[in-house]
């Protein structure tokens, strides 16, 4: 029989079978970085789970690894009661995450969905940060963690960059990811469309401002108390041409010469932090 109840724990409902719907939509959230059919993120860790749960994040379905079903007493009373809570065998719960070193915990919860009008109502929050082709997964988990910890009206995620569902993302986030708004082209949204971002950015005059490693305002010369919604581009290729022709104006934040350019994460917490001081 696959299923049978815990007797440590009664609410957890043991599963031997790879091919359990919730186990298959686990594995495939985790394996291709996406949001499943109903719209869950699939999220792994005691620390990441505790995040979603203080972030007010509804939960679908709640997975144990048997040896580490300890941790059930920590967790199962932060959880509804009509939440599913699974309890898997090692080798099948190992299958499913992407960590190395797995804490035996994950969990499918459902994101917060906002659009581009959501973001510009927020602008007194401080900047949207627009992310054009970023790849590096601890890149954009550092810019959403600086994001909400500086003040940012919201995050936009165009084409080419990495999902915002990645487990890697979520873990460098530290549970920013589930309380910043962001709008992300893997839900086929018309909002992530950087050139009409742009367009619609300007009709709500909202300034649209570049970021570059050598060319443009010194940092420290910059506005950026108005309005404003500041691109950074790909960590190799930067900004696209197009994309920068539409640009209110360029800035850098100036550092030695000897040092070719800095890392994005770094860049963008730089520059929120120095919108954050012009705002105080």
């Amino acid at each position: 029989m696959e299923q049978t109840r815990s007797a440590a724990h009664p609410r957890l409902r043991r599963i031997e079978g790879r091919h359990n719907p919730l186990v298959k939509q686990l594995r495939q959230a985790f394996a291709h970085s996406e949001l499943t059919e109903t719209g869950d993120c699939a999220i792994e860790g005691l620390r990441i789970l505790e995040e979603a749960i203080r972030s007010g994040l509804r939960f679908s379905s709640v997975f144990f690894r048997e040896s580490a079903q300890d941790r059930a007493d920590r967790l199962l009373p932060q959880i509804g009661a009509q939440v599913e809570t699974l309890l898997l065998p090692d080798k099948l719960f190992d299958s499913l995450v992407p960590s190395e070193s797995p804490q035996g915990v994950a969990a499918l919860v459902r994101l917060k969905q906002f659009s581009l009008d959501d973001v510009t109502e927020r602008l007194q929050v401080g900047p949207i940060i627009v992310l054009a082709g970023l790849q590096d997964p601890g890149n954009l988990g550092t810019i959403l963690r600086s994001s909400e910890a500086f003040g940012s009206a919201g995050v936009i995620l165009g084409e080419g960059t990495v999902s915002p569902f990645n487990s890697k993302v979520v873990r460098a986030s530290a549970g920013s990811v589930f309380r910043l708004p962001i709008i992300h082209n893997q839900g086929k949204s018309a909002d992530a469309k950087l050139e009409e971002v742009c367009e619609r950015l300007r009709a709500k005059g909202v300034r649209s401002i570049a970021t570059s490693s050598h060319k443009g305002t010194p940092l420290d010369q910059a506005d950026l108390k108005n309005p404003s919604a500041i691109f950074f581009g790909n960590e190799g290729s930067g900004l696209p041409r197009d994309l920068m022709a539409k640009m209110n104006e360029s800035i850098a934040i100036p550092h030695t010469p000897q040092v070719e350019s800095l890392n994005a994460g770094v860049a963008a917490s730089i520059v929120l932090y120095e919108a954050a001081r012009q705002r105080r």
